[in-house]
């Protein structure tokens, strides 16, 4: 979805050139351990196998409807072996500024979130999180709330897509079904 990741891969490649000691960037998601929204940490490895759509949340953004859509989305294929993953991120705009508590409340209230939900992170900068390290190394940083990356079920990211792209949008249902195969 990006034009040009040469410099990307090129990052990557040399990230990857290093010994497993010294590398920073996880090599796939199932190696990233994080906390849930109740604080549990909870091994991303639990998703081996399955398709995995990992998305920065938030609940103040013009795009948070979008919970509505990737509900659906969880719903209808997770028994397929999709699981969307939501990320609350609050370094767009202050969008996310709840507690895990609040959030919590607020997915359930609002929008009935039954897909797992981790403790807000950054997804870029200086303090990016370990997953947005491994998401973002060859797609980009996210320029949004509910930038959406799609993950194959070896842990490697697949594509990305940006917040105006929709859960129920064709291009995004025809990557999961191709990630499906």
């Amino acid at each position: 979805m990006y034009p040009d990741p040469t410099l990307a891969t090129l990052a990557l490649l040399t990230c990857l050139s290093l010994p497993a000691v010294e590398r920073k960037v996880p090599m796939s998601l199932h190696e990233i351990t994080l906390n849930t929204l109740d604080g549990q940490p909870q091994s991303l490895s639990a998703y081996k196998g399955k398709v995995v759509l990992a998305v920065n949340v938030a609940s103040e953004c013009g795009y948070t409807p979008q919970y509505a859509g990737l509900q659906k989305l969880y719903a209808d294929y997770k028994d397929r072996g999709v699981v969307v993953l939501g990320f609350p991120c609050n370094q767009f705009g202050g969008q996310e500024p709840g507690s895990a508590d609040q959030i919590h409340t607020f997915c359930q209230k609002n929008y009935g979130v039954t897909f797992p939900l981790f403790e807000k992170l950054d997804v870029k900068g200086a303090g990016k999180a370990p997953l947005y390290q491994f998401l973002t190394a060859i797609l980009g940083e996210p320029a949004w709330n509910f930038h959406k990356y799609l993950v194959g079920k070896d842990g490697k990211v697949l594509a990305a897509f940006p917040s105006k792209v929709a859960p129920d949008s064709p291009e995004l249902k025809a990557a999961l079904e191709a990630a499906l195969k």
